[in-house]
């Protein structure tokens, strides 16, 4: 194996401030359960619990939990396989050379 060099997890700060910056509602996410993909805006919302939880419209699995404290927050994303996250063409990722 070659010796490559790598950079700390610092890095990482500005291209998800990036992603995290946008309408997360406009996402598309795929459940983890049930392989179904559509926009997270669609999601089964339940308040109830503590916290908000996402359910997943087809088969009502777990796709998000958040749960915000005053000076914290927790986002569990475990039953969602991924988050496709629209970009502006104006603007992309930074990423190292």
């Amino acid at each position: 194996m070659t010796d490559m060099s790598y950079l700390d997890g610092n890095m990482l700060d500005g291209p998800l401030r990036e992603l995290f910056a946008v309408d997360l509602s406009s996402t598309t996410g795929r459940c983890d359960n049930c392989g179904t993909t559509g926009p997270m805006a669609g999601l089964h919302v339940y308040s109830h619990a503590p916290g908000l939880i996402g359910r997943c419209p087809a088969c009502t699995g777990v796709m998000v939990r958040l749960v915000r404290a005053p000076e914290r927050a927790w986002l569990d994303l475990r039953g969602t396989t991924y988050l496709q996250v629209p970009m502006p063409l104006d603007r992309g990722l930074a990423l190292p050379r």
